[in-house]
Parts: C-alpha cells; sequence; structure tokens
C-alpha cells in the first residue's frame, strides 16, 4: 500500500510507523501547510508538496496543528474530498472535526451515556463568573481547541477567575469550564485501534493535570471487557477509528469521560505495554481489513 501520512516528516509517529511498515508499504510524509487542491476539467485533486494525494490507497491523519479558521476548515474539507473519492481516510475529517471541539466531543459522550464533568460554555466574563459560582467556586478553564494538557487552568480563586475571564473575552475566546472533579492523580488513557483496545494509567501525584507531556508517568492498566466496551462507545460516539479515550475514576468512585482525542499519541502506551501500536494501525487500515467502521478502501 501506498500511504500518505499527515505528519512532519521528523516527527517519532512517523518514524515509528516507517519501522512498522518495514517492505510492506510505501509512506509518505505530508504537511498540512502543504495541502493544495486544483478543480478542473470536471476533475477534483488534493495535493501535498506536488503529489497527488488521490494516487495514494490510505492516508493516516497523525497531527492536527493549529491555524486561522481558514486553514482548519480548508484542511478538514481536503479530506473529506479525499474520503468521498473511496481512500480510506483515518481518522475521517468528520471525526477529527467532533473529537477537536471539547463542547461538541462532551455533548456527544454524554448522550452516550458517559458522565463528563458538569460543564458550562459562554462567551463573556460576566456569564463565567456565574458559571464559577454555580461549578462550586473550583473549575478547570480549557481552551475549546487543544490537547495535551496545553492551555488548561485550574481556578478557584474568584478574584483570579475574574482576570482570567476577562483576559479570554478581550481575545474573543469562547469560555469553556467544567467542575474540577476530586481524583487521586490517576487517569485512564484507553486507546481503540479498530475493535482492539490497549490501556495505561498516567501517574501523576506532584500535580492535578496527568498529561504524560506534564509530567506524568505511565503504568500498566488491566483493560477488562467493561473497559474496552466503554473505549469503544467512546470513539464510536465521535465516529473515529482510532482514538484515545480518557476516564478519570473520581474519589467518591464514579468514573468520567474527560475526552476523545482522534489523534491519539501511543508512545509512552507501547513502552508500557510492549505492545507494536504502529504495526496495529497499519493492519487497521490495510484494503479488507473488518475492522473498519465508516472507512473504505479503494
Amino acid at each position: 500500500m501506498r500511504i500518505a501520512v499527515l505528519a512532519a516528516r521528523d516527527s517519532w509517529y512517523f518514524a515509528d510507523l516507517v519501522r512498522a511498515a518495514g517492505g510492506a508499504h510505501e509512506l509518505a510524509a505530508a504537511s498540512y501547510k502543504s495541502l493544495g487542491s486544483w478543480l478542473r476539467g470536471g476533475e477534483l485533486n488534493v495535493t501535498a508538496a506536488g503529489a497527488m494525494l488521490g494516487d495514494f490507497d490510505a492516508i493516516l491523519v497523525r497531527s492536527m496543528p493549529p491555524g486561522s479558521l481558514e486553514q482548519v476548515v480548508f484542511r478538514m474539507d481536503a479530506l473529506a474530498q479525499l474520503q468521498a473519492r473511496g481512500l480510506a481516510v483515518v481518522n475521517p475529517a468528520k471525526a477529527i472535526e467532533t473529537a477537536v471541539d471539547k463542547y461538541l466531543a462532551a455533548a456527544r459522550l454524554q448522550a452516550a451515556g458517559f458522565l463528563v464533568p458538569p460543564t458550562i460554555v459562554c462567551q463573556t466574563a460576566t456569564d463565567a463568573l456565574e458559571a464559577f459560582e454555580t461549578l462550586d467556586g473550583d473549575v478547570v478553564v480549557k481552551p475549546l481547541f487543544g490537547g495535551e494538557g496545553r492551555g488548561i487552568t485550574r481556578v478557584s480563586d474568584a478574584a483570579v477567575a475574574r482576570r482570567v475571564f476577562m483576559a479570554l473575552e478581550q481575545i474573543g475566546a469562547v469560555l469553556y469550564l467544567q467542575q474540577f472533579v476530586p481524583h487521586d492523580g490517576v487517569d485512564w488513557r484507553l486507546l481503540v485501534v479498530g475493535d482492539e483496545v490497549f490501556g495505561m494509567q498516567r501517574i501523576n501525584h506532584d500535580d492535578w493535570r496527568t498529561n504524560i507531556s506534564l509530567g506524568a508517568r505511565p503504568a500498566p492498566l488491566d483493560v477488562t471487557v467493561e473497559l474496552a466496551s466503554l473505549a469503544r462507545q467512546a470513539a464510536a460516539a465521535v465516529g473515529a477509528t482510532v482514538a484515545g479515550v480518557d476516564l478519570l475514576p473520581a474519589r467518591d468512585g464514579r468514573l468520567y469521560a474527560l475526552e476523545v482525542n482522534a489523534v491519539p499519541g501511543w508512545r509512552a502506551l507501547a513502552e508500557v505495554t510492549d505492545i507494536d501500536v504502529a504495526k496495529r494501525v497499519l493492519h487497521l487500515i490495510s484494503p479488507g481489513h473488518p475492522g473498519q467502521p465508516g472507512v473504505t478502501a479503494s
């Protein structure tokens, strides 16, 4: 297979995929910045650095860099056009759009029966201050778009909250507030690859945030039949075939769904589980693989 990977050529994940592919697949890295498209003579094609992406067998999305609204919309439109032409696109544009939007993803998870932290989304500092009080004066403020813990702030002081909310309003941000859920510095990352589910614990007793990128350490997790089922349901809620599902066991015994990542990392998980995740991902997108809900291959 010829597979275009939307990732930086020097990224660890592209190198890991090339290693896993061996001689079975031909992989080419493509950047979002190089994406273009032309419509001519009744034909449409999407290009990346001069290469026709329609000539590949599959597109694997391995990054989601920030961009302007116009850039992001065009990138998702281009992926959707490739999928409409019959290419396997993992994950599909709609899944990425849903997962990257914390409000939409939380709404989908709640509709699917998951418990999500009490959340209030608004656009003014005044409304956010009211939300702060409604949420018991201890909230986690998150950027609507973003991942790996970037831009997340816990606020439990009214004066600090006012300054944070006013600053966010001034830059035109949507104010996304979730009530802080007391926990023991541990959450669970479940990685869904088609029908398979792998998992690890992320432990950080020195910080309320449990992201590996922010200092948490990975540890093995017993992925029970129940946890695997929950992970598949969460991935399906956003329409993702490959997904990272974050679950938080609270001190009161309840299990919260925090988010679904449609461009999940697997470096720490592969190390702690000794599973060749890259090989599983490549196997998933191979033509005729049975575990590809919603994805077609040419």
